[in-house]
């Protein structure tokens, strides 16, 4: 590509897909007069639950509660430890951490930047009790390998699945079918967005009725069935519950999002192959890898730096801001955080930390226009002669 393009406004690195039909649902919401949790979210479930074929979804206020719920419904407690990986949003972490237990964090292959199933079992100990799978930046973990493990060792599997609507996995949609759970995020960085909110999926009965009851307290009746009684009932708490309900104004967005998602993931899919014929030219990018076995959604791009371009990430990031180009860090490493910080993590995790110093996560939106990607793709081009 000769000469020099250039682009007029910033080129975000996302950037939400709303429209007049998600608008309209909304004022369908604040015109009913029920805005909480109600009808909506109960046909959101359900519709959520059909797309990625799984028995329950229990819609919640974002993925961070859902993951804190998981870890109840699996009886995470004071004590255990839980196997997950640093190289997630510290979410992750997190909702181990709610229930007093003990994020165990194993490294990750380098090529897919989810869980190394070669090194599960050499963190297990006799206080493990479940392994947190993360489907990084929508691409599915190896899920087989890791389910058989936890098998061999009596652990429960969750599934981290926040970037994952839409992934599949041997062909099959992320839907937590095999695991105990699922958990995903509707926040407006992820490909389906209801501004703040989550979803949990799993085949178990009991857990969903379970989870259904915490996320409002742990009410026995719902706000719904008493307000469609016509006889006066009397709600009880058996157990600490907490608030942590979806909203109908949010579920009649995540409905239109969720007719809408064959059309982002094909766009997605486009950009991101688009990505990679563009970038297969600059001999310091190393493109996403795509195992057989999994099919990403791409709700992120993110590409690796080699050699000297590696060690001057932040320059580029800040050279390619110069230019109106928003970019990100590529994952985090959550051992590096001071809730976590313990210089003893460094040695154990040579793949996260590189992983984490190395990788940068590109603009890619559903309203991409082709000549804002090749504006960023030429701009890494011309501010990485000088870096690399």
């Amino acid at each position: 590509m000769s000469g020099t393009i250039t682009h007029k406004g910033m080129v975000p690195v996302a950037r939400p897909f709303v429209g007049k039909e998600e608008e309209h649902a909304v004022l369908e919401v604040l015109r009913s007069g029920w805005l909480s949790q109600g009808k909506r979210v109960e046909e959101f479930e359900r519709r959520f639950a059909q797309y990625v074929g799984a028995d329950h979804a229990i819609a919640v206020s974002s993925c961070t509660t859902a993951l804190h719920l998981g870890m109840i419904a699996a009886g995470i407690s004071q004590g255990d430890e839980v196997l997950c990986p640093s190289l997630s949003f510290i979410a992750t972490a997190n909702s181990i951490v709610y229930q007093g237990a003990r994020p165990v964090f194993v490294d990750i292959d380098p090529r897919t930047y989810n869980l190394d199933p070669n090194r599960i079992e050499d963190a297990i100990t006799p206080r493990t009790k479940a392994i947190l799978v993360v489907h990084q930046i929508g691409m599915p973990a190896a899920l087989t390998e890791i389910l058989e493990i936890a098998q061999r060792h009596n652990l429960i599997v969750i599934e981290d699945a926040a970037c994952a609507i839409g992934s599949e996995y041997r062909s099959n949609l992320i839907n937590g079918r095999n695991s105990l759970l699922a958990c995903f995020s509707f926040h407006p960085r992820k490909i389906l967005t209801t501004g703040e909110g989550g979803m949990i999926t799993t085949s178990n009965q009991d857990v969903a009725r379970r989870l259904r009851r915490l996320r409002q307290h742990a009410m026995s009746i719902s706000d719904m069935a008493r307000h469609g009684s016509r006889e006066v009932m009397i709600e009880t708490y058996d157990e600490l519950g907490y608030n942590y309900r979806m909203t109908d104004l949010q579920a009649a967005v995540g409905l239109v999002q969720l007719d809408r998602m064959s059309e982002f993931l094909e766009r997605r899919r486009s950009l991101a192959a688009r990505y990679t014929e563009k970038l297969a030219g600059i001999p310091w990018i190393v493109a996403p890898f795509q195992p057989t076995y999994a099919r990403s959604n791409f709700q992120s791009y993110m590409v690796r730096l080699t050699g000297d371009a590696a060690s001057r990430r932040d320059a580029l990031m800040q050279s390619l801001l110069e230019r109106g180009i928003s970019t990100r860090r590529g994952i985090m490493a959550s051992h590096r955080e001071a809730p976590y910080r313990d210089a003893s993590w460094d040695s154990q995790l040579p793949a996260t930390s590189a992983a984490a110093d190395e990788c940068i996560v590109l603009p890619l939106f559903h309203q991409m226009a082709q000549e804002e990607q090749d504006f960023v793709v030429e701009s890494i081009r011309e501010v990485g002669h000088g870096l690399a």
